[in-house]
């Protein structure tokens, strides 16, 4: 097992920026390092999704049901109708500023 390639790089995508990159091989019984800084800032369970291009780690939540409490935070005690007016009042911002930067 060893790592190939380490180097830090920023690009923009749509869904982010990669602020860090690196180059990996598998070893013999296909077994990937993860280096222990990502392991402990993401955990130790991903996602593989595979594009015809790439693959992707997604890291998965220790305790997911958690995870979707912490992403929900004020929506658990919302009404549809109030969470459909934030959502409009947020997509009506978003497109007067895209306007702004025309």
């Amino acid at each position: 097992m060893r790592t190939i390639n380490y180097g830090l790089m920023v690009r923009s995508f749509g869904r982010g920026t990669i602020v860090f990159s690196m180059s990996a091989e598998t070893d013999a019984q296909g077994r990937l390092y993860i280096p222990k800084e990502v392991r402990e800032k993401y955990g130790q369970k991903y996602h593989i999704v595979m594009y015809e291009d790439r693959i992707e780690l997604i890291p998965v939540a220790d305790d997911p049901l958690a995870a979707v409490r912490e992403a929900a935070g004020e929506l658990h005690d919302a009404s549809v109708e109030e969470i459909r007016e934030d959502i409009e009042e947020e997509a009506k911002d978003e497109a007067a500023e895209a306007g702004d930067n025309r």
